[in-house]
């Protein structure tokens, strides 16, 4: 087979203190859950779980029976450690406690007009 019907595809891994980036190259119709598999990066990782980590290309959610494009990269997402709303909905109360925000729109108060 030429290489002009190959596909170069990256498989990439972020951790907090490094990103891991598997070049591989596969046959057009190969899924991305094969190309993982092929890359390697399951046997540098073994805490990756494929039936509970997401996984997207550029950004998007994907299933593992997608299909992909010349030049794509598949991206492994790690678990969320914290749920966001949960920290920003902390953060408003912390801030209306301490007089930081007002207590009825929760937006900031502006210290020049504090006490009108």
């Amino acid at each position: 087979m030429s290489d002009e019907k190959l596909l170069h595809v990256e498989v990439v891994y972020a951790l907090p203190q490094e990103q891991r980036v598997f070049k591989v190259v596969v046959k057009p119709d190969t899924t991305v859950e094969a190309i993982i598999r092929q890359s390697g990066i399951l046997d540098a990782y073994p805490e990756i779980d494929l039936g509970s980590n997401k996984v997207g290309v550029f950004s998007r959610l994907v299933k593992l029976d997608a299909t992909v494009f010349d030049g794509d990269r598949i991206e492994i997402y790690r678990p969320l450690v914290a749920d966001p709303k949960e920290i920003r909905r902390r953060r408003a109360e912390r801030m209306k406690s301490e007089g930081k925000s007002d207590p009825v729109t929760g937006g900031k108060v502006n210290p020049l007009r504090k006490g009108e």
